[in-house]
């Protein structure tokens, strides 16, 4: 007689239970013929559930994984990231990266999000192709600079639009995007636009430029901006721009998640200065703790001589395994100085992570130590963003 099943650790599910183990399998694996196993077998089981739209399997399992600790959590998300961007199209030999180009934009006005035109397109595949993907590859842009708020929104949806992206990277062709129905932009003072593409090449061949023998890092970073930036500074009319070396959209997106605190903390001081006409050495700007169960995040305020009033504020998150232990105002107070901020306070006190009624805007540190909303004078604030970084 079969057995009936004892009920599964936890209830989250059979599916979630065997990414688990062999996650676990992989974290423990004590050589790299037994990796391989479980690599195989981990990847297949990811693969079936991107295949089925089962977004909660893996959300439970990675949640599952972090609170058990160890690697477990390190491996399952690994690849996780990696089926996801990296897509296998049957009865094809070519591998596929879906890739990230973030760029980072800072304006008084709307930054916008919007429609690449073929021309910017074929230039962007010139640049793109000669600077920063290796021989071999075809590559695949989608016709549209997107906001962090309308990027595929789940390892699920994010796989299907690789797929989208991969096979469109076989024929070397743009994929062209449906923006209808497309969110809103949020508008910040400084914010992200990302250029979405893939590439194809051959299985086992460089897919970057850096993996040949006479290329690096530094140097496609620095054709990429010079070149790209001539592409890209029309479509962004009166932003300040930054480009980030194009990667592995996760990759991509994590770098710059953590390069674009300073750039909002550089991006405020050179409005307040231009907006104010202010100097530089006579801004004040005031850094401290906000929590919830735990610190979350350090947020600056910014006030003009002799005023206590907060006329600014930037929010600094913490990303990755940062927390209080960190000395992370000692980083923002380095990013300050670099500015030519003139006085930089450090506060100790435990703000709670609290935002405006009205607005939802964050509150700021004053030098007072009280947590207040941050306020343009009057003739400035008529041209702001409704909020800002």
């Amino acid at each position: 007689m079969k057995r009936p099943r004892s009920k599964r650790r936890g209830g989250i599910g059979r599916h979630a239970e065997e990414l688990l183990w062999l996650a676990s399998g992989l974290a423990e694996s004590c050589c790299r013929v037994e990796d391989r196993f479980w690599e195989e077998h981990l990847a297949v089981a990811v693969d079936k559930a991107l295949a089925h739209d089962d977004e909660d399997t893996l959300n439970t399992a990675l949640d599952q994984a972090f609170s058990r600790g160890g690697l477990i959590y390190d491996q399952l998300a690994d690849t996780l990231e990696s089926r996801t961007e990296s897509p296998v199209i049957p009865d094809d030999e070519h591998d596929i990266v879906f890739i990230a180009a973030p760029v980072l934009a800072w304006s008084r006005f709307r930054i916008p999000a919007r429609t690449l035109p073929a021309a910017t397109l074929a230039n962007l595949r010139v640049h793109l192709l000669a600077h920063v993907f290796a021989q071999n590859v075809r590559l695949s842009l989608a016709d549209f600079l997107f906001s962090p708020d309308q990027l595929p929104q789940g390892y699920c949806d994010t796989a299907h639009f690789a797929t989208q992206l991969g096979r469109a990277a076989l024929d070397s062709e743009d994929l062209r995007i449906d923006t209808d129905g497309m969110p809103e932009t949020s508008q910040f003072l400084s914010d992200t636009r990302y250029i979405l593409a893939a590439a194809a090449v051959p299985r086992g061949h460089a897919v970057f430029r850096w993996q040949e023998s006479d290329g690096n890092r530094a140097e496609a970073l620095a054709q990429w901006r010079a070149q790209g930036g001539v592409c890209l500074n029309p479509l962004l009319p009166g932003c300040a721009l930054e480009l980030v070396l194009p990667e592995s959209y996760f990759a991509a997106c994590r770098t710059v998640d953590k390069i674009s605190r300073a750039y909002s903390v550089r991006a405020s001081v050179a409005f307040l200065v231009t907006s104010l006409d202010v100097p530089v050495i006579n801004l004040r700007a005031i850094i401290a703790p906000f929590w919830d169960e735990q610190i979350e995040e350090y947020r600056i305020g910014f006030t003009l001589p002799n005023s206590d009033n907060v006329v600014h504020g930037v929010v600094w998150p913490l990303l990755g395994m940062e927390d209080e232990t960190v000395d992370v105002p000692a980083e923002i107070e380095a990013v300050l100085r670099e500015c030519g901020v003139g006085i930089v306070k450090t506060l100790e006190h435990h703000f709670p992570l609290e935002y405006c009624d009205d607005c939802g805007a964050p509150l700021y540190p004053s030098p007072e130590g009280e947590a207040i909303h941050a306020e343009m004078p009057e003739t400035e604030a008529e041209h702001m963003p409704q909020h800002l970084h």
